[in-house]
Parts: structure tokens; C-alpha cells; sequence
């Protein structure tokens, strides 16, 4: 077993003056040739690597504060610190420094500081000025003292030397005694003295002082004669509050009197530090830095030791969840994580790790789990602020935790869910608690966060089980505040605008609002998750509904919602916006707000200014062809008749192009879906098509001769197949009367034949197919159209396809020759 005496914790303190951990190792002492000279080592217990080498220089001032910890600066801006497991091993290694020095091991600090500015002035000062001279410790000396105290702040040497004499002499103590007799006897003015003493002694920086003036014994004076500002006509009442207002609440009696000793002490330390020193100046910024580092190694100690004892912390997990724990002991239980939580991000990134880790396997979640669903907002407020900091720690961790607990538990009971619940019941009328849970949900659904290895691939398996366990929970609200609104499909613009009941309530629609946000970011982020689950909902219809709220925040984020659709120029989202007529309502909302010049009205404009842009032909033409009418009086910007023009321009395109193709194969003509899918997005919308029972895509009008042709795609593949080979798939076959019928191959109907199965085609019908695989002598010139998501579409002929169109015209295999 290694040496526990030696063992330490190697820490250096970076720009913004905080200690970072370099490691944890046992030191040693010896002589390094490299370095011509004693030095100190210290190895990594993980590994054995070098965490430090330092030689002890002569001349360097060696610090020993708080019994455990030796500080020392190597260069300019290099501060290094080695915090010690035991005392033992800090005195032993104080020695040794002592030793090279040629110092009396019972000092604090090894050399007196020198500072550069004033290393010239300080070899010519006589050698009987090197300490300095404190008057006798009496009333009358009162002002005197704080005189000297105060003149001293601005030379660092004199400071030294000033912090030196109040240590060696006792000096601090007998101030302390002169306070209790100044207070007893009501002299205000020896008061107002000892408060600017004690106020310029914590200025002086000096960690040996701070350990006197922060003990048990000395603490309370000291806070007492900070009590007593000159500049306040009033004394505060510091000591009352740390007395009788604040209490100590062991909710588990802690055994160790360090431990409480310290918890004590830092808390009174926190105290003074924020609430009784006035916020320091720019120049006095720094004379506080050594208060900081003694807090911030306090609370590394506290964290470390009741890390350690992993009795206390099982027991304190126990009381949390045992159902006869009443509520008064379940919150003090909840506040003291939330504390434990709050101290532990004082640690360096690795023992953050361990910290959490520990508390994972103690079993913190399925405990937060329990104390989120209580009725007490105290309670509740706790265990959201623990489970940020679970969630900005590891969102990996907590999305592991709950897909294995959905294996176990009901959707209900599932910890996202009572996440999401807790949001949509936040009493709060500014739903403070709903924002903050909402944006602990969106780190947990964020890809970003998700890791992907070769093992697993925790994006799709996560969100695969928030949509199928958790998402109905987040848009109940919604649906619910929506469900009576029932908008007529084929509506006219101009028709009355349908009777809806849109939430007045405030502090609901700033819920929907919050919700609506998620749900944005689910767009932009969740591709065919969301798209098929928007499309099973018909989500949103549901959301436009809330355009016609009196809230103008909520209309402004119903539109959001679809300007982001809109945003993805995805045709799929494009057929279902133009099947449902779902921007009537966004339409409604622009003319119900006349002429009013508002964000509103702003962000309308900008949602059609886009399509007119981006020149998305297919919400193009359905706007310009149903409202162009209604917004056509609509003159302060152009964009609607910008809109006309590209329908003209596109409508004339089509019709050159349809003149130069002989006639027989004017309604013949398909092409792939410019936006191929991948498998994934194939098959859940070939299951979302199964669950609807009927396409997203309304059929094209049929040809008369259609009906000639068979009844289902799968039917005509398979007598394509059986009839012609390979080399010919692609050619036309003659009819009796002269028609000709073509034949298309896909490549996602053949890598996928199974989903043919799921296909909606919107197909002639055709006699049955004879034995021989031929069809019926009769057949008429038809075309087969299939609206499957990624199979074949009816061809749009766009403006800049025209290269295409050559390639067409010159390919066998996307445009069949005619034969005899």
C-alpha cells in the first residue's frame, strides 16, 4: 500500500485566479542532477508519469498555509500549490524546503516577497528596518493602529512586513479583546478604528493570518467589528444572522468534528467574503485572491470527505427514498444535495467526473425521480437545480437511465415524462421552473450532444424512444388547447373565419409558446422523427390554430413552427401543407391585421418572401392559384406580385416545353423525386402510410386510358418482369390499337421490393394479366402514377432543367424510343 503521508493533490493557478488540478501523486524529495539541486517530484499514482519537478530554489518564498498546503510562485504568473492527504507529510516535506533554505522549520513563509518596483529601495533600507514597529495594543493606540494598517496597503513590501509583526506578536488576539471591551463599553468611535484595522488585516492577503482571525475562537470578533462600518449610522446585525438566523441542519449527524468544523467555517468565510467586505475596487481586486483560494480549498476538502464516506451518503439516499420519510426531512434531504451539487462544481473536470459517477451508482436519479413528482415547490425547485447539473454533466448518462427504465416502468412514471409534466404544471404565472426545465429538455433531445460508436448509436436508439414514450406527453397541452377547433379544409379565404377557441389565459399561452420552441427545434433537428409524427398528428393544423390568439407572442410562434418547415424546402412537407390548405390561416391572420405595420404582419410577409426567393414552384403555384385574389389589393411590398410573375414565368416554361413533345407523350413523362431517401426515412414513412391509410400526396387525375391498366404497381412489376428482360425493361411495348405502355425502374423499389407492399399507387385499372405475362390485347396508352415517398412522381419541368431535358431526349433509359 502506498505511502498516504506523501500523497497530493498538485494544483497551479491560472488568469482568472483559480486553482486548477494537475493530478494527484505521491512527492518526494532529492537531489535531480539535471537541476544541480534538491528538488521536488511528485509521480501520478495513476500511472507513474511526472506531474511535477521542481527544484528548491534558495531564494523562492515557500508558503505553508492551513496545515495541508505548501504554495510557492516558480516564475512571474506561475503559482503552484501542493495540497497534502495528511499533516504529517506536509511537515515532513516542509522540512526538507526548511532545510535548504537554511530556515527554522516552525515558519509559515520561507523568504519575505520582494516586489521588483521596489527591489532597489529595499537593499538600501538599514537592516534594522525590517520589521516593523506596532504600537502598544490599547485603546488610545486605536487610531494609530488603523493609520498604519491602512498607509501599509499600497506597498507589498510593507504589507509583508506588517503581516510578519501581527503574527509573530499575537497582535491579532489581543485586537479581538480590545473589540469586546470597546463594545461593553459603547465607544463608537474605537469601534469605527477596530473596523477599518480588521477590514485592512484581511486586505493584507496572507493566508497564516486568515487561519487565526477564521478560527472558532476569533471568528464571531472578527465578524463583530465588520459590523461597525463609519460609513453606516447603524451597526449591522452579522451576528445575530450567523447566530440565530442561520442554522446548521445535519440531516445526517455528521460524525467527524473536522468535517463539521469546517463546514462551519467556510460557510461564515462565504459569508464575510460576499456580504459583509464591500464589492473591491479595481485596485483592491486582488487583495482578496488569498480569501478565495482558502473557500475554494475549504469546500475541495468538505466535498472530498463526504465523498469518501460512502456510509453517510448511502444512508443520506436511503432516508430520500424511504416512503415513511415525512416531507419536512425529504426537503432538508433534497436541499443538502442541491448544496453538496453547488460545491462540487469547485472541482477540476476529472474529480467532477468521479463526484457525479458516484452519486449515479448511489442512485441519484431514480431518487430525483421520486422528489420531482412531490407537491412541494421547495422540494421540486431543488431537485431541478440537481438535475441541471446532472444534465450539464453527462446528458449521455441520464438518456441511458431512462431508455433502460422504460423497459420497466410505464410511460407515465418514465423521469422525462415527470420532467415534462413538472413544465406543463409550473405554477409559476412567469413559468421561471418551465423554461428552465425546457431548456433541460432540449440539451437531452439535442443530436449534438448524442455519441455515435460502433457498438451503439445512441441518437437513433434515443430518439426512437423519446417519440414513441414521451412526445404525446409533450403536446397534450397543445392538442388538448386546440381540439375543438376544427377548420373546414376546402374553406375560401374570404368565407367567415371559423369560430375557435384559442387560449386567452397568459400563463397558458406562454406554455404553448414554450412547447411550440421544442417543437421548432425538433424540426430543425430531428428529420423524419418529427415529419412523421407531425404528419400522424396533422400537427400542423393543430398549431395554425393558434394564429387566431389574442396572444400576438403565441400567433408569432404558431408561425414560426411553419416558417421552418417551409424553411427545409422538403416536398414532402410542401404536398402536406398544399393538401391540407394550411396557409388559409396564415393568410386569415395577414388580412385580419389590415394594414397595421407590426412583427406580425413582418414575419408574414417574410414567410411568402422566402417561397418567392428560394422559388419553391409547388407552393408557388397553390398560392398564387387559391388567395392570389385575396392578396392581390396588397401593394406596400412586392412579393405577391413577385409570386404571379414566377408562377407566369413557370406556367409559359411548361407550356413552350409541352408544344416541342409530340402529343402521344405529353402525359407519359415521370422523373425520380429530386430528394432521394435513405432507407431509414423510407421505412418509417412507408409505416406512417400503413397507420393513415391514405397518401400524403393527392392522387393526379387519371387519363381515360388508364383504366386499361393494372390495378396495383406490384401487379404491373411483376408482369413486367416475367415478360421482358433485362436488356428491354426499358422499352415500349405496342398494343393492338397502337398504344404504347411504359416501363420505369427504380432504384428504391428495387433495393426495398419489399415496401411495395405498403405503396400507395394511384393506377389505372386493367383486365387481369394473362397466364402468359402479357397484358390484354385492348390496352389503350396509359400512364402508371405512383405517389410512394421516394418512388415515381409526375415530372415538373423547371426552368433550369433544360441541360436535363437534352440528357433525357438522348437516353434510352430515361426516355423510351418509340418503335414500329
Amino acid at each position: 500500500m502506498s505511502d498516504t503521508r506523501r500523497r497530493v493533490k498538485v494544483y497551479t493557478l491560472n488568469e482568472d485566479r483559480q486553482w486548477d488540478d494537475r493530478g494527484t501523486g505521491h512527492v518526494s524529495s532529492t537531489y535531480v542532477e539535471r537541476l544541480k539541486g534538491m528538488s521536488l517530484l511528485v509521480r501520478a499514482e495513476s500511472d507513474g508519469s511526472l506531474l511535477l519537478e521542481s527544484k528548491i530554489n534558495p531564494n523562492t518564498a515557500y508558503q505553508k498555509q492551513q496545515d495541508t498546503l505548501i504554495v510557492w510562485s516558480e516564475a512571474e504568473n506561475y503559482d503552484l500549490a501542493l495540497s497534502f492527504q495528511e499533516k504529517a507529510g506536509c511537515d515532513e516535506i516542509w522540512e526538507k524546503i526548511c532545510q535548504v533554505q537554511g530556515k527554522d522549520p516552525s515558519v509559515e513563509v520561507t523568504q519575505d516577497p520582494i516586489d521588483e518596483s521596489e527591489e532597489e529601495r529595499f537593499e538600501e533600507m538599514p537592516e534594522t528596518s525590517n520589521l516593523i514597529d506596532l504600537p502598544t495594543c490599547e485603546l488610545s493606540k486605536l487610531e494609530e493602529i488603523a493609520d498604519l494598517v491602512t498607509s501599509v496597503l499600497s506597498s507589498p513590501i510593507r504589507r509583508e512586513k506588517l503581516a510578519l509583526a501581527l503574527e509573530n506578536e499575537g497582535y491579532i488576539k489581543k485586537l479581538l479583546q480590545l473589540f469586546q471591551t470597546c463594545e461593553n463599553l459603547d465607544n463608537t468611535e474605537g469601534l469605527h478604528h477596530l473596523y477599518e484595522i480588521i477590514r485592512g488585516i484581511l486586505f493584507l492577503n496572507k493566508a497564516t493570518l486568515f487561519e487565526v482571525m477564521f478560527s472558532d475562537e476569533c471568528i464571531m470578533d472578527v465578524v463583530g467589528c465588520l459590523e461597525y462600518d463609519p460609513a453606516l449610522a447603524q451597526p449591522k446585525r452579522h451576528r445575530e444572522f450567523l447566530t440565530k438566523t442561520a442554522k446548521f441542519k445535519e440531516v445526517i449527524p455528521i460524525t467527524d468534528s473536522e468535517l463539521r468544523q469546517k463546514i462551519h467555517q467556510t460557510y461564515r468565510v462565504q459569508y464575510i467574503q460576499d456580504v459583509i467586505l464591500p464589492t473591491p475596487s479595481v485596485f483592491e481586486e486582488n487583495f482578496l485572491s488569498t480569501l478565495t483560494s482558502f473557500i475554494f480549498f475549504n469546500k475541495v476538502e468538505i466535498v472530498s470527505m463526504l465523498q469518501e464516506d460512502e456510509k453517510f451518503l448511502s444512508e443520506v439516499f436511503a432516508q430520500l427514498t424511504d416512503d415513511a420519510t415525512d416531507d419536512d426531512k425529504r426537503r432538508e434531504l433534497v436541499n443538502f444535495f442541491k448544496e453538496f451539487c453547488a460545491f462540487s462544481q469547485t472541482l477540476q473536470p476529472q474529480n467532477r467526473d468521479a463526484f457525479f459517477k458516484t452519486l449515479a451508482n448511489l442512485g441519484i436519479l431514480p431518487a430525483l425521480e421520486i422528489v420531482m413528482g412531490m407537491d412541494d415547490l421547495q422540494v421540486r425547485a431543488a431537485a431541478t437545480d440537481i438535475f441541471s447539473y446532472l444534465v450539464e454533466f453527462s446528458p449521455s448518462m441520464v438518456r441511458e437511465f431512462v431508455m433502460q427504465e422504460a423497459q420497466q416502468s410505464d410511460d407515465d412514471i418514465l423521469l422525462i415524462n415527470v420532467v415534462i409534466e413538472q413544465m406543463i404544471c409550473d405554477t409559476d404565472p412567469e413559468l421561471g421552473g418551465a423554461v428552465q426545465l425546457m431548456g433541460l429538455l432540449r440539451t437531452l433531445i439535442d443530436p449534438e450532444n448524442m455519441l455515435a460508436t460502433a457498438n451503439k448509436a445512441e441518437k437513433s436508439e434515443f430518439l426512437n424512444f423519446f417519440y414513441n414514450h414521451c412526445m404525446h406527453v409533450l403536446t397534450a397541452p397543445l392538442l388538448a388547447n386546440t381540439s375543438e377547433d376544427k377548420l373546414e379544409k376546402d374553406a375560401v379565404v374570404g368565407s367567415t373565419k371559423s369560430s375557435t377557441i384559442c387560449p386567452d389565459n397568459y400563463q397558458t399561452a406562454q406554455l404553448l409558446a414554450l412547447i411550440l420552441e421544442l417543437l421548432t427545434f425538433c424540426v430543425e433537428h430531428h428529420t423524419y422523427h418529427i415529419k412523421n409524427y407531425i404528419m400522424n398528428k396533422d400537427l400542423l393544423r393543430r398549431v395554425l390554430i393558434l394564429m387566431n390568439s389574442k396572444h400576438t407572442f403565441l400567433a408569432l410562434c404558431a408561425l414560426r413552427f411553419m416558417r421552418r418547415i417551409i424553411g427545409l424546402k422538403d416536398e414532402f412537407y410542401n404536398r402536406y401543407i398544399i393538401k391540407g390548405n394550411l396557409f388559409e390561416p396564415v393568410i386569415n391572420a395577414l388580412l385580419d391585421n389590415g394594414t397595421r405595420y407590426n412583427l406580425l404582419n413582418s414575419a408574414v410577409i417574410e414567410l411568402f418572401e422566402f417561397i418567392r426567393v428560394e422559388d419553391i414552384k409547388s407552393l408557388t403555384s397553390h398560392i398564387v392559384d387559391n388567395f392570389y385574389k385575396e392578396l392581390e389589393p396588397i401593394e406596400y411590398v412586392q412579393t405577391f406580385k413577385g409570386l404571379k410573375t414566377k408562377y407566369e414565368q413557370e406556367k409559359d416554361r411548361q407550356n413552350q416545353k409541352l408544344s416541342s413533345v409530340p402529343s402521344i407523350l405529353r402525359s407519359n413523362r415521370f422523373r425520380r423525386d429530386a430528394r432521394a431517401l435513405d432507407e431509414d426515412e423510407e421505412l418509417w414513412f412507408n409505416e406512417d402510410e400503413e397507420e393513415e391509410g391514405e397518401a400524403v400526396v393527392p392522387p393526379v387525375e387519371k387519363s381515360k386510358a388508364e383504366d386499361d391498366f393494372p390495378d396495383s404497381y406490384e401487379k404491373f412489376m411483376e408482369t413486367k418482369k416475367a415478360k421482358e428482360s433485362e436488356d428491354k425493361e426499358n422499352l415500349p411495348k405496342r398494343t393492338a390499337v397502337g398504344g404504347f405502355k411504359f416501363t420505369f425502374s427504380h432504384s428504391a423499389s428495387a433495393a426495398n421490393g419489399a415496401n411495395s407492399a405498403n405503396s400507395k399507387s394511384v393506377a389505372a385499372q386493367t383486365p387481369p394479366v394473362g397466364s402468359n405475362g402479357s397484358s390484354s390485347k385492348n390496352t389503350n396508352l396509359a400512364t402508371t402514377v405512383t405517389a410512394t415517398k421516394g418512388s415515381l412522381i409526375g415530372l415538373v419541368d423547371y426552368p433550369d432543367d433544360e441541360e436535363e431535358e437534352e440528357e433525357e431526349d438522348t437516353s434510352p433509359r430515361k426516355r423510351p424510343r418509340l418503335g414500329s
